[in-house]
């Protein structure tokens, strides 16, 4: 089956090779052999305009997109590797029929919501109801990557290095700097420059930087105004400014499976910044091109290994079971401090100039775009079938099918899998 089966020559070599972990070509077998039955489904945000797709419209706390662009990358490249039935829908309240009706088996989330609070955690939150597996972050990691503040009180708990940073709720009135105890334990004499941004958002909208604390009631109204939710207000960071993808143990160089023994961290990148620019420009205003970055060089030892390092932290302490990129930048001194974790960094396939920050990192590896779609499908699928057996009952029956029907990579390591995950 595509790339997979291409590898099939490859796999006794790596197998006799590392004899340690005989799940990895158990893995392999078990992709190779879902590949012509497995019904998936790559979900993308649904439109809150469209009719049909809610009840009624409600408040977006967290700016919209649908990613189906993006979407439609994603299921190309499951295509590409073999994987026979692939569907692209949209996530709202018709999700489940939808789901229902095709017969899907496991699904991949590259969605933010559709609306309200806490947006993307709610696609998981209903497959997490339905018993469909998937691609992505549960419904607690997404909601706490996606909610800065508490992305940032979880790291501070971890002893992570994070700028200092405060909230405010204007449900409880206008933000008064001078009278606020908690800014004033916070940030003490400082004065700024400060940051204030929502707590949930993407792509770097509705971010200021407020150079006096004078001017910070102003800004924390107005960034108010257009999210209906908690604002953060944070230090300024005036050093250069970096980011790192990370994804679990599991990669998929040219459809061979390797099971690694930590966390897999992408190559780091340096953010560009025009002489204008005090923060990165959203990616909605200006592209994803080779200007807006560079590669980290090795030789700067110590930075490199310090950015591989945070982004490995953060992927263990959080628990986390799919990609993310970590935002980090340094201050006037170089130190770093995490800004930020995406729980839905971009996964778009390069065309024309035009990127992303995760596939640019790949560079710095071994691994094209396909390779990266691959890896995140079997890191998540050996998840499932490792530790949720109960819950993937219909995915053994795919597996015992495929034994039955003579599959020529049907080995028995695979066929007792299979009949231990229909026993629960």
């Amino acid at each position: 089956m595509g790339r997979v089966a291409a590898a099939r020559t490859l796999v006794p070599e790596i197998s006799s090779a590392d004899r340690r972990n005989p799940g990895q070509f158990v893995l392999q077998q078990a992709i190779e052999c879902l590949g012509p039955k497995l019904r998936l489904a790559v979900i993308f945000g649904g439109n809150k305009e469209d009719l049909g797709s809610v009840l009624y419209r409600s408040q977006n706390t967290r700016s919209w997109k649908s990613y189906e662009i993006v979407a439609e990358d994603i299921a190309a490249s499951l295509r590409r590797s073999g994987f026979k039935h692939v569907s692209v829908m949209p996530e709202d309240m018709n999700l489940a029929e939808r789901l229902r009706r095709d017969g899907i088996h496991m699904a991949w989330l590259n969605t933010g919501g559709v609306q309200g609070r806490n947006s993307c955690a709610h696609a998981a939150s209903m497959l997490e109801m339905l018993g469909i597996p998937y691609v992505g972050h549960d419904p607690l990691s997404a909601t706490t990557l996606d909610n800065k503040h508490a992305f940032k009180r979880e790291a501070v708990c971890a002893g992570l290095p994070t700028a200092m940073f405060t909230t405010w709720d204007m449900t409880r009135g206008p933000f008064d700097p001078k009278r606020n105890s908690r800014f004033i334990i916070a940030f003490g004499e400082y004065r700024g420059p400060f940051i204030v941004k929502p707590v949930s958002g993407r792509a770097s909208l509705n971010v200021h930087v407020v150079q006096d604390v004078s001017e910070l009631p102003e800004a924390v109204a107005e960034v108010y105004r257009h999210s209906g939710n908690l604002v953060l207000i944070e230090k300024y960071l005036s050093g250069r400014e970096f980011c790192i993808a990370v994804a679990g143990k599991i990669t998929a160089r040219q459809g061979v499976i390797r099971h690694g023994e930590k966390p897999f961290a992408f190559g780091a990148l340096e953010r560009l910044f025009c002489e204008e620019e005090l923060i990165f420009t959203s990616m909605d205003t200006r592209p994803i091109t080779g200007a807006r970055f560079k590669e980290v060089d090795r030789s700067e030892t110590q930075l490199w290994s310090e950015l591989h390092e945070l982004g490995r932290q953060v992927f263990l302490e959080f628990n986390l079971g799919s990609i993310i990129r970590i935002d980090v930048r340094a201050d006037e001194r170089g130190r770093l401090h995490i800004l930020e974790a995406n729980p839905k960094p971009d996964l778009k396939f390069p065309t024309k100039g035009v990127t992303s920050l995760v596939h640019a990192g790949l560079a710095q590896t071994d691994l094209d775009y396909d390779d990266l779609i691959m890896s995140l499908f079997a890191d998540r699928l050996n998840y499932v079938l490792e530790h949720s057996r109960d819950a993937v009952g219909h995915i053994s029956e795919l597996l015992l099918d495929a034994e039955q029907n003579g599959s020529r990579v049907f080995a028995k390591t695979l066929t007792e899998l299979a009949h231990a995950m229909r026993a629960g």
